[in-house]
């Protein structure tokens, strides 16, 4: 075959492959992963002879943690493994009767390292107490150790069925394993032509798991053989598929905490990180335990033993300086918690209050002074030492902004924390504080207000005689009873307040309802006024034939007014502009209205300011 024939067929060889990963990563949502038949299910027939025998083992469970409560595991191992862990146990002698054994209910029984020593005891005692109790029962007695050791051995078979074990009893170790097996499988069934090596870390490993310990997973993905995809795509791909499986596992193994930490690592960036002497890295080799490994992880584990892996002096400079870099990173990120947290959360809620008191909400540079004005010289409702407190803050973060202070202790920000939730909970008293003196002030104004308008338009003094007499005019059918209702609710809200039972959404129907109130008597009032005035009024019209508009004169003692459509104007000795209020308050100071009598000097400065125009009657 030639060169060139050679490098085709090669490069067939790598498309083909790179086309079986796409296929099976875009089929994983249509082809669910199922657990290997050889997972260690427990079969109909032994599930039958488990309930059968249900009391004795909950018998001998109780009395083996009754007698050694340091037990970390009570299993009952699948069936279908038994043989397996008979090959691994029994010397050629005894194998004779492995056919026999199997038939039995086969306990696996995990104690601490420390416990080592004591094995042979605790392993005739429970063996006493199977035959005193005439059982069918074989134990197997083991520590923690023993159990990784099998994955050290790459026996992954004894392994996957120790965590397949029906549990008796479990502190923690059985169940994170049974949920680690299970999510191995389901992870090799999609993608073992991917995975290197899956590995177990953590408190399981260290063997001080309880009820809530969790354990971290490490799965090792080979990329050195995909050209065609990217292998950031590759790795982001396999890992949502993954972690997908992990609830998948959970539900399988019906564990309801989250007990799995799953981290993916394509092979050649797991290489960089060994060659680095990452210390996270090292850990992991060293501590880990594989559940699945194809010769990859093995191998580091035995180079770090040996002393062969090795960092490099760049490396051992790399993590030196981390330590420099981190204190850097700390210092600064305490002057952002000052200069950003801090500052701004003790500055917008002054603000606010500032505006909430009726004011435009000030820059920081004149926050304090605003705050000292507002609430300490006119109000005299805040003490000093909160505006201190403030101060202190705005200077530290002005020294801040020009460089006068580069780094600030922990200590320090401490207090400023401290006193900063002190300031708040001051903030908060004094916000009830402006709430309640404005609640008092609206009821004032809109009582005030109403009981004037009442006052001129019934003649009377006295609230009780307002009262009388305006029911009499809603009577009359001036007024609607809702009036009278909203006269009323406006002394209850008073009488409320003064008794301190104010209610914030009360007092604001209250101002609402006085709007629709003061407006109906201001209407009421001014339709009294305008009847007499009209014997006071005239109209002219002004402009171009044709485009002609008008405009009313209303006389008041001496003074005229010209009312157009668009403005107000005021003739006396001369025409003036005048304006809407200007008109209101002649038109309530009058008592009597006057005819509209025109001197010939006030003609004269119509016509100036008109020009044409004609009086109408």
């Amino acid at each position: 075959m030639s060169q060139k024939e050679q490098d085709n067929s090669e490069t067939k060889k790598q498309k083909k492959e790179d086309e079986s990963i796409e296929k099976n990563l875009d089929n994983y949502s249509s082809d669910k992963a199922k657990i290997p038949n050889n997972s260690g299910e427990i079969s109909e027939q032994a599930q039958k002879e488990l309930e059968k025998t249900k009391k004795e083992l909950n018998k001998l469970k109780s009395f083996i943690v009754k007698k050694y409560p340091f037990v970390q595991v009570i299993g009952i191992l699948p069936p279908k493994a038994i043989p397996r862990f008979l090959e691994e146990e029994l010397d050629e002698k005894d194998m004779k009767d492995a056919e026999q054994i199997a038939k039995k209910v086969h306990l696996y029984v995990i104690l601490p390292e420390e416990k080592l020593k004591e094995i042979p005891k605790v392993k005739q005692t429970i063996i006493d107490e199977i035959k005193k109790e005439k059982q069918e029962i074989w134990v197997h007695v083991k520590t923690i150790v023993d159990v990784w050791e099998t994955g050290l051995d790459s026996k992954f078979d004894l392994l996957d069925a120790i965590g397949m074990s029906f549990p008796l009893y479990d502190k923690g170790i059985l169940q994170v394993l049974k949920v680690a097996v299970i999510h191995k499988s389901l992870v090799l069934q999609k993608f073992e032509k991917y995975v290197v090596s899956y590995v177990a870390a953590g408190s399981v490993i260290r063997g001080d798991a309880l009820k809530t310990s969790d354990a971290d997973i490490f799965i090792i993905i080979d990329d050195t053989d995909v050209k065609r995809m990217p292998r950031l795509e590759l790795k982001e791909r396999l890992r949502g598929m993954i972690n997908q499986y992990i609830g998948e596992a959970h539900a399988i193994a019906g564990a309801k905490e989250n007990l799995l930490h799953v981290q993916v690592y394509l092979l050649t960036d797991f290489w960089e990180s060994v060659k680095d002497a990452h210390p996270v890295i090292f850990t992991f080799i060293r501590d880990g335990i594989p559940l699945y490994d194809r010769g990859t992880f093995m191998p580091w584990k035995a180079l770090l033993r040996m002393g062969k892996l090795k960092p490099s002096p760049e490396a051992i400079d790399m993590f030196m300086s981390l330590g420099d870099k981190t204190v850097k990173r700390a210092k600064g990120s305490l002057m952002d918690i000052l200069v950003q947290d801090i500052f701004w959360s003790i500055v917008t809620p002054s603000q606010a209050l500032l505006m909430l008191y009726g004011q435009a909400p000030p820059t920081p540079k004149y926050l304090v002074q605003e705050m000292k004005a507002a609430f300490i010289d006119k109000e005299k409702m805040l003490e000093k030492k909160y505006l201190d407190i403030l101060d202190r803050v705005i200077k530290v973060y002005k020294d801040f902004e020009h460089e006068r202070v580069k780094e600030i202790k922990g200590a320090k920000i401490d207090k400023f924390i401290e006193d900063t939730e002190e300031y708040l909970k001051r903030l908060a008293e004094l916000r009830k504080q402006i709430e309640k003196k404005a609640e008092e002030k609206t009821l004032e104004e809109v009582h005030e207000t109403a009981f004037k308008l009442l006052g001129s338009i019934t003649g009377k003094k006295s609230p009780a005689s307002i009262i009388t007499e305006f029911e009499k005019m809603v009577c009359q059918g001036k007024f609607t009873p809702q009036h009278t209702k909203v006269i009323k609710n406006i002394i209850a809200a008073k009488n409320d307040f003064k008794k301190g039972k104010s209610d914030l959404n009360k007092i604001d129907k209250v101002r609402r309802d006085s709007t629709i109130l003061i407006n109906d008597l201001m209407e009421y009032t001014q339709r009294k006024e305008l009847i007499p005035l009209e014997k006071g009024r005239m109209k002219i019209k002004y402009g171009e034939p044709g485009k002609e508009k008008t405009a009313e004169l209303a006389a008041f003692d001496g003074k005229l007014f010209v009312l157009m459509p668009n403005k107000i104007l005021k003739i006396t000795n001369k025409i003036e502009n005048s304006d809407t209020e200007e008109f209101s308050k002649t038109l309530e100071k009058q008592k009597c209205r006057a005819e509209v009598n025109i001197s010939s000097e006030a003609l004269d400065l119509l016509r100036k300011e008109f020009k044409n125009f004609e009086i109408v009657f």
